[in-house]
């Protein structure tokens, strides 16, 4: 279903430090994830990440969407904007992961979008 929460990312400094903090206050557990510089959380209850080199960062929310292209559309249209794609990794990582956008509501609050990888 579109809509629901689909992935958390915390964005941090450095991401072994997030890992350590985290790890210790929630007990969660965590794996390397996709680029190198960070890792996939379990223990969550919702799939989660967290990534280095973005100190100062909110944790983002992302929404699950079935069409990345159509969800993208829509929020332009709405008044709200779409980040460039970046890097999108691999094939092997989306094939994984699902594909990413973060965005900005008509007011400029931040939120992501998520397309699950299709399997």
């Amino acid at each position: 279903m579109a809509g629901e929460v689909s992935f958390i990312e915390f964005g941090a400094t450095d991401a072994m430090t997030a890992r350590s903090f985290y790890g210790k206050l929630f007990g969660w557990s965590f794996e390397p994830g996709p680029g190198g510089d960070g890792y996939v959380i379990s223990g969550v209850g919702v799939p989660a990440g967290v990534h280095g080199g973005d100190a100062g960062a909110s944790p983002y929310v992302f929404f699950r969407v079935d069409d990345l292209e159509a969800a993208v559309a829509a929020v332009e249209r709405l008044g709200g904007t779409a980040e460039p794609i970046a890097d999108a990794g691999d094939e092997e990582s989306v094939a994984i992961y699902g594909e990413f956008r973060l965005c900005r509501d008509d007011q400029g609050s931040p939120f992501g979008l998520h397309r699950p990888p299709r399997h």
